[in-house]
């Protein structure tokens, strides 16, 4: 009889845990979707403030609007964490166009960001089509010198992650005119990491490592539908030449902030679960999806816990971090001032994917940590979430990745994204109101989740 008694009381209270769980899932859900906070703070970040590229206005006004929102929420603490950042700017626009004895054909562009200027009159000359490093090298310096490189290799369709797609061609835009100047090269063009065919060049950063300045050469992406263009031509026209001419600039580094703000923990106020996205974006558009989206959801978790008065166990942290995009001062900051002050972080998630239907999250973790997590899936399933899958977090994040410290991303639908990742359409308008509150409510649940089991 007593093994009876115990028996039911062992389910009853298994199944009260479940319920609350259930409960307070549903009270983020309900409060996010109906009285939600993220897509009007969507709204002025990208419509009042515009694009937020480090060093530049916007983004000082992104870090002065965000820290005076996190006041009003009643934060048990909200400052600025200084950060020196990088300070790139774009200049007059750029313009691109196929030299022909029939007329000149126009193609979309825009300089990567991180590259330097073209000649005040801008570069003319023939172009070689390479897919890859390899192609690059067998070609060598006798066929590439004094010409253009054209790296054309796309995203590949086939592949349902499309972050492996990007991640299968982005090195060509991030060292691509490394490599094309140890062969005589004097600028490359990149085919946008786009897998849509469109007229919208897609910048992104690039990187010349420690190449002296007076080696460095001219990088640019043109559109996808540009890119095929071209490449037919070069194929009828093999002498065939491209000029361009772009104004960028790199003015040294400019003090920036990381916006902070955070919720002291009630029982484990020394254990710290950090939750965020990136402040800057790309300077094209305004930024909404990458990563105006993650900004505001990560917001947004620390109100929907303020608004339903759940009150956690360990402090939960939000962190808007700047320089994502060009550097990852930010992320590295954070991660250093937590190292010097010897802060112990249990948990971090980023939202950095943009503000598309959310579909779960992957793990930085041990298959340990991972068991226990794979198990809450089945409470994401009423609002149609099932991917709970180990792999990375999150750019900003990962500095934090330390024995014992869980990194999460936030994994929301992905295939329109890259259509909008670092091109001029990534606007307010591009973001749906209803998948961006659901992403906030999903971010919750997990926090939630993690700061009762662990």
């Amino acid at each position: 009889m007593k093994n009876l008694t115990f028996l039911f009381l062992l389910v009853f209270s298994i199944s009260f845990s479940q319920t609350s769980e259930e409960q307070q899932l549903k009270k983020f859900y309900d409060t996010s979707l109906l009285n939600g906070q993220s897509y009007d703070w969507l709204d002025y970040l990208s419509n009042r403030i515009g694009s937020r590229l480090s060093g530049s206005v916007g983004a000082e006004l992104a870090v002065k609007y965000t820290k005076e929102e996190l006041d009003k929420l009643g934060l048990d603490k909200v400052w600025l964490q200084p950060v020196m950042v990088p300070k790139w700017v774009r200049g007059a626009k750029e313009y691109a166009y196929i030299k022909s004895s029939t007329g000149n054909t126009n193609l979309p562009v825009c300089a990567l960001g991180g590259s330097v200027a073209t000649p005040a009159l801008g570069i003319t000359a023939e172009v070689i089509e390479v897919k890859n490093f390899e192609e690059l090298k067998e070609l060598g310096e006798a066929k590439i010198k004094g010409k253009i490189v054209f790296y054309n290799r796309p995203m590949q369709a086939d592949l349902i992650q499309t972050f492996n797609a990007y991640g299968g061609c982005v090195d060509q835009r991030v060292h691509g005119a490394k490599e094309a100047v140890k062969y005589g090269a004097v600028a490359v063009l990149v085919r946008s990491m786009n897998l849509r065919l469109d007229d919208l060049p897609h910048t992104g950063t690039m990187s010349y490592d420690d190449l002296p300045d007076s080696e460095k050469i001219p990088a640019a992406a043109i559109s996808t539908n540009a890119a095929e263009l071209l490449s037919t031509m070069v194929k009828l026209t093999p002498d065939l030449k491209v000029h361009f001419k772009q104004s960028c600039e790199n003015k040294g580094e400019v003090q920036s902030y990381n916006v902070i703000g955070e919720i002291k923990g009630s029982e484990k106020p020394d254990e710290i679960m950090v939750v965020g996205g990136h402040l800057d974006s790309w300077d094209l558009g305004d930024g909404s999806h990458d990563d105006g989206a993650g900004v505001v959801q990560s917001m947004e978790v620390l109100r929907l816990m303020k608004e339903t008065g759940y009150k956690p166990k360990h402090t939960v942290r939000v962190v808007l971090f700047m320089n994502e995009e060009n550097g990852l001062r930010g992320g590295l900051k954070y991660a250093d001032v937590a190292k010097n002050k010897k802060e112990k972080h249990l948990f971090a998630l980023e939202s950095d994917a943009g503000g598309f239907s959310p579909r779960g999250f992957s793990f930085d973790c041990t298959d340990e940590q991972f068991e226990t997590i794979a198990n809450w899936s089945i409470l994401f399933k009423p609002y149609l979430i099932h991917y709970f899958e180990k792999g990375g977090s999150g750019a900003d994040v990962g500095p934090l990745k330390a024995d014992g410290v869980i990194l999460a991303g936030l994994r929301p639908d992905s295939q329109r994204y890259f259509d909008y990742h670092h091109a001029a359409n990534d606007r307010f308008d591009a973001v749906n109101k209803r998948e961006l509150e659901l992403g906030a409510a999903t971010m919750a649940s997990l926090l939630y989740l993690i700061d009762q089991n662990f």
